[in-house]
């Protein structure tokens, strides 16, 4: 692992900037200044000390990535929107992503040119490949590859999902076929159709097998997660009762539960608890009997954190559901660990859940999940206060 002190990389270069705006602090140590500074003003305001800060690498980091599929018939280009346009930027050399997923667009886009797939256009709302995703599963070195289309019928896209397939080989974990032919920003459709391959890509955190069905939310860097993990598991003290929301697919949940009594987890993707179900379905009986699923959105599953001694949750960016926040801050567990991957909706969180001085803030530790970007996740301990 690297800290804040480490210099930036010298003579790096990326062939695909400009345009491309992804990573818009290419080659520099550690988080932004600008998180750096609010994380410490955040700390400073609750009596803490310096931040600790975890890194790890730069490059071939990114295991999960999606990529726009514009341009022409003959030459379509794969990649990412300029910012704030639909013109995409063609990235067959990116360094951060792992190169199986540079090696599967290469095989995509010629799959397109071969089968004569034509491309998305959003003005239009004509054309057929949309989207590409692909998830580079760590044990197998293959790749779980889901074809977006703008077509409800897999037939346009036949031939050229038999050319994938045939192409990458041994490289396929799976192929998929996702249905999205809505006027939207969102990349996936709710149809997903397997073309081949398992059902799940599978990594193993804390001992515990993890299933991620292709429409399953899964960090793109699983080395700085795995830090966010152990980290967070270290926390939990022995045979807890523990309270998860916003679980997913289990990869916190899952990977403690050789720590704790009992575990309840909320989550509302179905995706998600698909996974989620396929990894409690691997455990034996005793382990299984320790966990209860609470489907649904956090405000309408607040009961699950009753009686619980660790609270943990990882929402998405908008922070804490309003009815939740309110719950913990009326009566906080003993220890409520809070996985943030936004600094705005932390810092109003942290608000929300210390102003009754019910609980406080007792320590921040950021990890550089995202390098070369604005983004920081944020692990923050909250504990109990204790009135004589």
């Amino acid at each position: 692992m690297q800290n804040d002190d480490t210099p930036p990389v010298e003579g790096r270069r990326c062939p695909h900037r400009p345009p491309c705006c992804a990573c818009p602090r290419f080659g520099a140590a550690g988080i932004s200044p600008a998180s750096r500074e609010a994380l410490e003003r955040l700390a400073r305001d609750h009596g803490l000390g310096p931040t600790p800060e975890v890194s790890g690498a730069d490059s071939g980091f990114r295991l999960r990535a999606r990529l726009a599929i514009r341009g022409r018939l003959e030459s379509p280009k794969l990649g990412l929107f300029e910012l704030d346009s639909h013109r995409v930027v063609h990235i067959p050399d990116c360094s951060v992503h792992d190169p199986l997923i540079n090696r599967v667009a290469a095989v995509v886009r010629g799959a397109l040119i071969d089968a004569r797939v034509s491309c998305y256009s959003d003005k239009a709302h004509l054309g057929h490949a949309r989207y590409l995703q692909v998830v580079v599963e760590r044990r197998t070195r293959t790749a779980q590859v889901v074809l977006v289309a703008n077509s409800p019928l897999t037939e346009p896209l036949r031939d050229c999902l038999d050319l994938i397939r045939d192409r990458l080989g041994d490289a396929l974990h799976s192929l998929w076929f996702n249905v999205q032919t809505e006027r939207t920003n969102a990349i996936l459709g709710r149809e997903f159709r397997r073309w081949c391959g398992p059902a799940s890509v599978t990594e193993c955190f804390g001992g515990a097998q993890v299933h991620y069905p292709p429409g399953a939310f899964g960090q793109n860097n699983l080395e700085i997660a795995e830090a966010i993990i152990a980290h967070v598991r270290d926390q939990i003290p022995a045979n807890a009762r523990v309270a998860e929301f916003y679980a997913g697919v289990g990869a916190i949940g899952l990977s403690v539960l050789d720590r704790v009594g009992d575990i309840r987890m909320n989550e509302a993707g179905d995706q998600a608890l698909q996974g989620l179900e396929l990894g409690i379905a691997g455990l034996d009986p005793a382990d299984r009997a320790r966990i209860t699923v609470v489907p649904g959105v956090a405000d309408a599953a607040v009961a699950a954190a009753a009686d619980a001694d660790v609270v943990i949750a990882d929402p998405p960016r908008k922070g804490l559901d309003p009815l939740l926040a309110a719950a913990l801050a009326d009566d906080p567990p003993e220890r409520f660990l809070y996985i943030s991957c936004s600094l705005e909706s932390l810092q109003r969180d942290v608000t929300r859940l210390t102003a009754q001085g019910r609980q406080r803030l007792v320590a921040l530790t950021a990890f550089n999940l995202m390098p070369f970007t604005e983004h920081v996740e944020t692990v923050a301990r909250f504990e109990r206060v204790t009135v004589p």
